[in-house]
């Protein structure tokens, strides 16, 4: 089974639409009407349904992480720096991770891009 994603407002649309081209099940925040919402309740909205964030946004990772230390569980987050990585490999590795991660093996864990 595939890993749903959920896209920070922060990442840029080539992305997203590279993985729907691949038939990655993807949404967006501001598909979802969250991308004004603070992002501790996009990462509990994005859990709710199971969906993995990705995210290029430095605060968020530091929610998450803020997350894990206190035992709060969420779907799980993919990072990728935004000056680190290209279009190509966030579109490459996100595929990849979908595609071969079970979405339980996503459950509380951050993910960082490039996989390498």
């Amino acid at each position: 089974m595939a890993i749903p994603l959920y896209m920070d407002q922060h990442v840029k649309a080539a992305v997203t639409e590279g993985l729907r081209v691949r038939r990655i099940d993807v949404i967006t925040t501001i598909e979802d009407g969250t991308d004004r919402w603070e992002d501790e309740a996009i990462l509990a909205r994005a859990t709710d349904p199971g969906r993995v964030v990705f995210t290029q946004d430095d605060d968020f990772l530091a929610i998450a992480d803020q997350w894990l230390k206190d035992g709060r569980t969420f779907a799980g987050l993919v990072y990728g720096h935004q000056l680190a990585l290209t279009i190509g490999q966030a579109t490459h590795d996100l595929e990849l991770i979908s595609r071969v991660l079970d979405p339980q093996n996503m459950v509380d864990r951050i993910e960082f891009l490039p996989l390498g």
